[in-house]
């Protein structure tokens, strides 16, 4: 394996203790990357740790606890990882919640909270380290965004309004930040089997048999294993890609609302009817 870009500084990964941030996390300590770990639950976090630290004991790996909803915590982690690791060369925006139900069946306060994680938070620490990235001799930006921040979805309105605004952001960053020698990869995961549907809030005028129901659907639509994710993502950035649809039907539906844009949230309901019995 050739080496790895950016491994001259440490990785900013959040949602680091499952899904594809673990698998990424793996992938990084494979091709040689320090990094400094985030996520909000302590105990998977500390054993993913571990095991890296066991398999690599040459690199140095980091642990921070922060819950991603909330701006003070950002704002005080470069702090907190430069006693850690001397340069930043990538930061990983990956965390991320989902939220169930149609825009009458969420609250304001549920918006808000899935915003807070799936946009201000990846904002909040772009701009936090953004002195560390434009110090780096290059550096990275990889924001996970969404198959949902491709094509608008019934059922979905507040994750796919979080999602777009990634896109954007991400869009128009990259052209800014570009003359510091700062890259930006958006990524567009389609079905990866991840614990988000599980996870997910449910709006508070879902029934009980609503949120099995809408959980059931959505995890039969997961089946991507997150290591395969993650080994894309990787690979994406080693061929200095700036943007990354993953998994053939993401790849297949960003087409369709391409070609049709008024008409593919139409399709793609009577599509999830068919596959999953729920009607959106």
């Amino acid at each position: 394996m050739s080496e790895f870009p950016y491994v001259s500084g440490a990785a900013v990964l959040t949602g680091a203790a499952s899904g594809i941030g673990e698998a990424t996390a793996k992938g990084l300590a494979m091709r040689g990357m320090d990094m400094a770990i985030i996520d909000k639950d302590a105990a998977p976090l500390e054993a993913l740790a571990a095991g890296l630290r066991a398999n690599y004991p040459k690199l140095t790996i980091s642990t921070h606890v922060v819950d991603l909803s909330e701006a003070a915590p950002i704002a005080a982690l470069p702090e907190e990882v430069r006693r850690s690791h001397e340069r930043v060369s990538m930061l990983i925006n990956n965390a991320g919640v989902a939220l169930g139900g149609t825009f009458e069946d969420v609250s304001l306060a549920d918006i808000e909270f899935v915003m807070a994680v799936n946009f201000w938070a990846a904002v909040r620490m772009s701009k936090a380290f953004m002195p560390d990235l434009r110090a780096a001799d290059s550096a990275l930006m990889i924001n996970i965004s969404s198959l949902f921040g491709l094509i608008g979805t019934p059922g979905q309105t507040a994750y796919t309004a979080s999602k777009f605004a990634i896109r954007g952001f991400s869009e128009s960053l990259r052209t800014e930040v570009s003359r510091f020698g700062i890259k930006v990869l958006q990524v567009h995961p389609g079905g990866i089997k991840t614990n988000v549907a599980n996870n997910a809030r449910l709006g508070a005028n879902l029934t009980r048999g609503d949120v099995d129901q809408v959980r059931s659907s959505f995890n039969k639509v997961l089946t991507m294993d997150p290591r395969v994710a993650a080994e894309q993502i990787l690979n994406a950035v080693a061929a200095g890609k700036n943007r990354l649809v993953i998994t053939k039907e993401a790849k297949a539906l960003d087409l369709l609302a391409r070609l049709l844009p008024a008409k593919h949230g139409e399709i793609i309901a009577k599509e999830m009817l068919r596959r999953t019995g729920v009607k959106l």
